[in-house]
Formats: C-alpha cells, structure tokens, sequence
C-alpha cells in the first residue's frame, strides 16, 4: 500500500520479507547465524562488486544515473491518480531494488541479533565497552569511506549506499549512545525516544509530507534549484514528526501504523487458532 500509494522508492516490503526470513534463523545457534550473516554478505559483495565495475568500465553508469524525462514530468505535473499507475504498471521494474538488497539486509538484520545477543545494548560496562568500540571503528573507517560518495563520476555510489552506510551505521548508534550516557539529562532524548516509538509511522508521515509539499499534484516544491532550500523543508519536516510523535503518545500507547499493525496480527493469529481449534 504505501509503494502504491505513497512512493516508488519504499522500502517498508523488502523490510517485510527480510524480517520473514530472519525470523527463522534467530532460534539458530550463534554459529549458524554467523555463517548465514557472512554468507549472505559475500552474496551482496558480489552484486556490489559487478555493479562498481560495471561503472568503471561505463557500460552500466549513465543506465543507473539517467532518469527519463517521462518520468520527471510525471512528478512534477501529473496527477497522484497517474503516479499511482504508473507505479502498478511498472511494478518489476521499480521493485529491483527491493528485491536487490534482501541479501543486504539479512546480514544487517542478523548483526543486529548478534550484538543484542553479545550484550551490546546492556547498560552495563560491557555494553558500554562495546558501544565505544562501535563508535570508534564505525566512525574512523566509515566516515572517509562514506565521503568517497563526492569523487565525481558517480563510481562510489552504490557502493557507499549499500556497503559503506552500514559501517557508518555502527558508528552512529555507539556515538548516539556515548552522547546519552554523557548528557543524560538531556530533554532532546525523551522526544527522539518517542519518535522511535512510532518509527513506522513517522516513516510513512514524512513519505506522504513530502509528496505533498514536492510533487506536481501537491505545492510542486520538487526541482528547487538551491539545496539548502531542501535540507531546511527536511529540518522542519524531522520537527513536525517530533512534536507529532510527542502529541499523539499522550493519548495513545503507540502509532496509529503500529496500532493497525498489531490488531492485523491479531486477526491473522485468531483465524490461525480457530482454525487449528476446528482441525
């Protein structure tokens, strides 16, 4: 629904099919989840590795890079009517990445279960310990592999996106989580924490903010020529999803996409045990 009806570059359904997957393979020893993480990296690698020398040799760049200008217009003047079909007659086509990255995202899936399971997140001094050592290693070899993304040309962009981001991505969680410990009395925490609550809507909130404010169907914003302009739509964006976040939790448990979330899976798990109780 939100690919359909929201937008072509969701990632909410390879997200899906990943978590179907890994949640066979957490009841697994730790070897075993080990060797499917690497495995599934080595896979990933192997794509990447095609797809950087395929732009070196410039036989696949300008292909990955060119956007059709039936499409920009689109966009920019058409409906959301015709965006929508745009989106079910070109499914395939516009799902390669979402299906591309499944191996990717196992392996991220699963170094996640690893550093749940090794005590990473324990408030304790090992995790502390453990979290400084993300931080250091992310951020020292991340950071410079991650600014190879503005060597022009193009040739690091996929793999800064799709392998370099995810070094970073270790970096960030044990910097965000040194600055916690450091300035705890800090009132920015409990907002962000409320926006983690509700991560999957504020997901969707700012893909349906955003269509609205840039596509032709909307306020057209799209295709402003000055970038600061953009990154200041984004800052008040990331404001509006805080004080949402923090508005709605005083009424509610949780989000309104996690609340039908959890009474969909009730459904489904009734049906299940109805069911098994006729059986």
């Amino acid at each position: 629904m939100h690919f359909i009806f929201v937008l072509e570059y969701d990632i909410l359904m390879s997200y899906a099919v990943t978590a179907i997957v890994v949640s066979f393979m957490v009841k697994m020893r730790k070897t075993m989840i080990r060797i499917t993480m690497i495995s599934a990296a080595v896979i990933h690698l192997f794509f990447i590795l095609l797809v950087f020398l395929g732009v070196l040799t410039n036989s696949i760049g300008d292909e990955l890079a060119a956007v059709p200008k039936e499409v920009i217009n689109l966009y920019q003047h058409g409906s959301w009517m015709n965006q929508i079909q745009y989106r079910f007659l070109h499914f395939w086509e516009l799902r390669t990445e979402a299906v591309f990255v499944i191996p990717f995202n196992i392996c991220m899936f699963l170094i996640g279960v690893l550093l749940v399971r090794i005590g990473a997140f324990d408030n304790n001094s090992k995790g502390i310990n453990i979290r400084k050592r993300m931080m250091k290693a992310g951020l020292l070899v991340g950071l410079p592999l991650n600014l190879l993304l503005f060597v022009p040309g193009g040739y690091f962009d996929f793999p800064v996106r799709y392998v370099f981001a995810s070094i970073l991505s270790l970096g960030y969680m044990g910097a965000v989580s040194f600055l916690i410990e450091r300035f705890q009395a800090f009132s920015l925490w409990s907002v962000l924490e409320k926006v983690g609550k509700m991560s999957l809507s504020c997901y969707v909130l700012q893909n349906v903010l955003s269509s609205i404010l840039f596509y032709g169907w909307g306020l057209g914003l799209g295709g402003h020529p000055r970038s600061f302009f953009v990154i200041f739509v984004w800052i008040l964006i990331c404001l509006f999803q805080m004080l949402f976040a923090a508005l709605w939790l005083r009424y509610f448990k949780m989000g309104p996409m996690e609340s039908a979330r959890k009474r969909l899976a009730s459904l489904a798990i009734r049906k299940n045990i109805k069911k098994d109780l006729k059986m």
